[in-house]
C-alpha cells in the first residue's frame, strides 16, 4: 500500500481491486529487492501473503478469481539453497556463551538459566515464553513444552539446569502461584510473558561479550541456534534420528534429516575410519621425467 501510494502515486482511497495486477506486483518485488536488499525467501514469502489474500476475496466473490489467477503468473525468486545449512555453535562455544552473564546480579541470574533451559531442552523460543511455573518439574528433571500445532512434550533436563531452576526459582518466584509465567516482565505491576525481542536482545549481548574470550563464537547467535546446536550435539552423541525427531517435537520425522546432511564432522571422521592408510598416495609417489626445459617448451608450442 505504502509502495502504491508513494512511488506509483496512486491515492489509496481510490484503490481497486484491478490495481493490484500482477505488472503492479512484480514491479514492487523487483523494487523491495533493489531498495530494501530484500533476499529471493523474503521476496518470495510476501509474494505468498498476496495471493493469499486474493485467494481468499475471490473465495468471497468468485468473479475475483481472475485477479488471484493473475498473479499465479509471477515465477518465484531463486535464491541460494540453504535447506541443508545448519548454523549451530561447538559445545566450548555454547559452554563460554552461558558462563557470560553476570549472576550476581538479578537479570544475569535469569538470563542465564534461561539459555541454559533452551539449550538443554532444545525448545524453541515460543515454547519458552508459554511456560508456566508449574511445567518444571524438579522431582524427575523435567519440563514440559508446547510446541507447534499446540503438540506438547515432556523433555529431560539435566542435574545442573534443575539446580539452576532453583535458585531462579528463590529470587524471582517466591510465593508465586504455580500458573504464573516462568519467565516475566513487570508491566503495570503485573507478571507478563517475555517479548521474544527481550531474549534476541540479551542473547545477542552475550554473544559478542563472549566472542572476546572465543573468536569461534559466530558473529549473530540468535536464539533458535540453541535449539539447533543442542540437537546436533545429541545427533553426534549417538542419538537415532527417529528420536532426535520425538525429542524435537517434529511433526513430520524428514525435517530431522537435515542434521545428518549438515554434519561434516561426522562425515569426515567416517571418511578417515573407511579408507585404509594404504589408499593414501606414498611420499614417494612416482614423478615426472619431463625435467627438460626444451621438451617441456616444444611440447607446450607443439613441435
Amino acid at each position: 500500500m505504502r509502495y502504491l501510494k508513494k512511488e506509483k502515486g496512486l491515492k489509496l482511497q481510490n484503490l481497486q481491486i484491478s490495481d493490484i495486477n500482477s505488472s503492479i506486483v512484480q514491479e514492487f518485488l523487483d523494487f523491495m529487492g533493489n531498495d530494501r536488499g530484500w533476499k529471493a525467501s523474503t521476496s518470495n514469502q510476501r509474494l505468498s501473503c498476496i495471493r493469499s489474500f486474493f485467494r481468499y476475496i475471490s473465495g468471497l466473490e468468485p468473479t475475483l478469481y481472475v485477479y488471484e489467477n493473475d498473479l499465479a503468473s509471477i515465477l518465484l525468486k531463486k535464491g541460494e539453497d540453504k535447506s541443508y545449512v545448519i548454523e549451530f555453535m561447538e559445545q566450548d562455544e555454547i559452554r563460554e556463551l552461558l558462563a557470560t552473564p553476570d549472576v550476581t546480579q538479578r537479570l544475569g541470574l535469569r538470563n542465564q538459566f534461561f539459555m541454559s533451559l533452551m539449550y538443554d531442552a532444545a525448545a524453541r523460543s515460543c515454547e519458552m515464553l508459554r511456560l508456566r511455573l508449574e511445567d518444571f518439574n524438579v522431582e524427575n528433571h523435567t519440563v514440559y513444552l508446547m510446541g507447534k500445532g499446540s503438540k506438547p512434550r515432556l523433555v529431560p533436563v539435566s542435574k545442573e539446569t534443575t539446580a539452576l531452576f532453583q535458585n531462579y526459582q528463590k529470587k524471582f518466584h517466591q510465593g508465586s502461584a504455580k500458573t504464573e509465567p516462568l519467565f516475566y516482565t513487570i508491566h503495570k505491576s503485573e507478571k507478563t510473558y517475555m517479548s521474544d525481542d527481550n531474549i534476541a536482545r540479551f542473547i545477542k549481548l552475550y554473544a559478542k561479550e563472549a566472542k572476546l574470550k572465543n573468536p569461534k563464537i559466530p558473529d549473530n547467535v540468535y536464539p533458535h541456534m540453541f535449539r539447533k546446536s543442542r540437537s546436533m550435539q545429541l545427533y553426534r552423541s549417538g542419538m537415532p534420528l527417529a528420536l532426535l525427531s520425538e525429542f524435537l517435537g517434529h511433526t513430520n520425522p524428514e525435517t530431522t534429516l537435515v542434521y545428518a546432511y549438515a554434519d561434516t564432522e561426522m562425515k569426515r571422521k567416517a571418511i578417515e575410519k573407511a579408507v585404509p592408510k594404504e589408499a593414501i598416495l606414498p611420499d614417494n609417489a612416482e614423478k615426472a621425467i619431463w625435467d627438460d626445459d626444451d621438451i617441456i617448451s616444444r611440447l607446450c608450442n607443439g613441435y
